[in-house]
Formats: C-alpha cells, sequence, structure tokens
C-alpha cells in the first residue's frame, strides 16, 4: 500500500509541508478583513443615504408634476364659457397647489405665465434627513423639484 503513513498522533503535513493543523486559524480574522470591514460599512452607509437623496428628489418632482397639473385644471370658468378664451385661474390655481401640497406635507409655489395665462411653473421644496451621515454631524438637506403644466384645447 503506496500513500501517506502517518504514525498515531501525528499531523498531516500541509501542501506546503508545514506540520500546521487547520485548527490553528479557527475564530481569527484576518487582518484585511479587519481594515475593510469599517470602509465597506461607511461605503454602504453612504450609498445608502446617496439612495434616500434621489428617492427624495424623484418624490418633490412627482408632487410638483401632479400639483401643476392640479393647478392647470383650475381655469377661468366665466371666460370660458363666455369668450370660449381658456386660461388659468391664478388665485384657484394657487389653492390647488397649496392643497395638493398640504397634503403631501411639502411646500410649493406656482407661477402663472403672465403673458398667456396657459402655462403653470410649479416648484416643491421639502426636507431631507440623511440617515447614516446625520450620525456624523450632516444635517438636513433641502430639495425641490419643478415641473410645468400648459393648457391645450381640443
Amino acid at each position: 500500500m503506496t500513500g501517506h503513513r502517518h504514525s498515531p498522533g501525528s499531523r498531516p503535513i500541509d501542501a506546503i509541508g508545514r506540520g500546521r493543523s487547520r485548527r490553528h486559524d479557527a475564530g481569527r480574522i484576518s487582518v484585511f478583513v479587519a481594515a475593510a470591514m469599517p470602509a465597506m460599512m461607511i461605503f454602504l452607509g453612504l450609498m445608502w443615504d446617496a439612495s434616500g437623496y434621489l428617492r427624495a428628489l424623484h418624490r418633490v418632482d412627482n408632487i410638483a408634476a401632479e400639483a401643476a397639473r392640479a393647478a392647470g385644471q383650475a381655469i377661468n370658468v366665466p371666460q370660458a364659457i363666455g369668450d370660449g378664451v381658456v386660461v388659468v385661474d391664478q388665485a384657484a390655481a394657487q389653492e390647488a397647489v397649496a392643497a395638493y401640497t398640504a397634503d403631501a406635507g411639502v411646500t410649493g409655489e406656482v407661477y402663472v405665465d403672465e403673458d398667456t395665462q396657459r402655462e403653470v411653473f410649479v416648484v416643491i421644496t421639502a426636507e431631507w434627513e440623511p440617515a447614516v451621515l446625520g450620525m456624523f454631524g450632516f444635517g438636513p438637506r433641502v430639495v425641490s423639484g419643478e415641473a410645468t403644466a400648459y393648457l391645450i384645447e381640443q
């Protein structure tokens, strides 16, 4: 019988030729893992906050678009019926945006084109609080979104 002969109680020789057992490394952490883990945790935290910031930007853009649609539906009804000219009622548009933004928990401003009164521009602002960076003194940031709605006739 050919092969490796071991006497009882002796340890097998590893591939390099040293007589080390695997139990010697059991439960120890490598220097690389110990050095890399804090960097990985910081990286994950930054990615978490970056994705949260992008979600906040997406949210205010969506709210701005919906608020602009609501403002665009606030037309001057007496003028539309009497003259047949459809234009935005600025006071009603401001009320529509104020109601929509109050429900969404953000602030907003509406601007109606004074020349044509057929274009509504809405700017929404909200506050975003970083989750991980907040632990290191980075406070809330203001995010803003904007949208424009145009009146069309069919």
